[in-house]
């Protein structure tokens, strides 16, 4: 088993980044391969204690690109995917939908035939039952919920967003992967992320920043939408258990049990900054700034993860406040 190799595509994104280094240490008889493009969302810094390791490979390229795709393929032969590759931030999405549904739902495709092709063909590399391709997508595919209510893998697909539309396509061509040909698939999706190596746009990285150099923090509309939480070490501990576990052609959805709205996680992280590096006048809390609503901005998004606690065993590790405070250190310290 030390020859077997594993594709993650965009493992120098947020999510990958921190899966790769955990993935490699729990399993120490793997090799990675990790197929990244590099675009604004891409740090390679964010690998450096793997970047070592024997056991990992980066290529830097297109999940678009089917050759490419195809002679890594040819060269790993590899027993399982683990796709995280996506154009992910919402707002992006609204001003350039064109790179979403190039990478999200193109790109996606590419690998699909790609592991249909090397996988349901050669019999040499294990065949069906072996070689697994694991969907990371998001919550955002079901749309928005009211005041009350939890999204469960039998939600419907409302999407709102250019993003969220792309990610549900992408869901529906993996789904069609294993009813139509067979391909061992498992998809996940997820509640909002957050924790070491996000990316500065995103919203709790934003806050730190913006609250340090004592500059406005924005807040959209009134400030009250609300996410489920997950911190990405348990993310990460979540797709290793549905990679492994999870039943072919299933869907499981991941959450944090920590729903909070945007004025108190501006607030959590004002609170905690005041705490660890105090203005020199007044509190952080004085520079949260109401600015206009992102447009088709959904108002609520909840989890109910008991699929996956009660059929494989997870369950999320890190309260809000734990998984907050070394979110925030990561970042002065980085």
């Amino acid at each position: 088993m030390a020859n077997s190799y594993y594709l993650i595509t965009g493992g120098a994104g947020f999510i990958g980044s921190n899966f790769i280094p955990y993935f490699l240490g729990e399993h120490p008889e793997l090799n990675v391969v990790n197929l990244d493009k590099l675009t604004y969302a891409g740090n390679l810094d964010n690998l450096q204690e793997v970047e070592n390791n024997e056991r990992y490979f980066f290529v830097e390229g297109d999940i678009c690109d089917e050759e490419l795709v195809d002679n890594l393929f040819n060269k790993y032969r590899f027993k399982g995917v683990i796709h995280f590759a996506a154009e992910s931030h919402v707002d992006n999405s609204i001003s350039n939908p064109n790179a979403f549904i190039k990478t999200n739902v193109n790109g996606t495709f590419t690998l699909l035939e790609a592991a249909r092709k090397h996988w349901l063909t050669h019999h040499d590399t294990g065949g069906q039952s072996q070689n697994r391709f694991l969907h990371i997508s998001t919550d955002e595919v079901y749309g928005s919920l009211g005041e009350t209510g939890y999204f469960t893998e039998e939600s419907p697909y409302r999407p709102n967003s250019p993003y969220s539309a792309s990610k549900a396509a992408s869901d529906f061509l993996v789904r069609s992967y294993f009813h139509t040909y067979g391909l061992n698939v498992v998809i996940s999706n997820c509640s909002n992320n957050y924790g070491p190596k996000q990316h500065k746009e995103k919203l709790i990285p934003t806050i730190i920043r913006k609250a340090l150099k004592e500059e406005p923090i924005p807040i959209y509309g009134d400030g009250k939408n609300v996410r489920d939480w997950l911190f990405v070490r348990d993310h990460c501990t979540a797709l290793n258990t549905i990679f492994y576990k999870g039943k072919s052609g299933e869907t499981y959805v991941i959450g944090g049990d920590n729903e909070r709205n945007n004025i108190q996680i501006s607030e959590t992280i004002c609170t905690l900054l005041d705490h660890i590096k105090p203005r020199q006048k007044g509190t952080y809390e004085e520079l949260i700034t109401f600015v206009s609503d992102r447009p088709g901005h959904d108002f609520r998004y909840a989890i109910d993860a008991k699929k996956l606690k009660n059929e494989l065993g997870w369950t999320p590790e890190a309260s809000f406040d734990a998984g907050i405070k070394q979110t925030v250190t990561w970042y002065l310290e980085n």
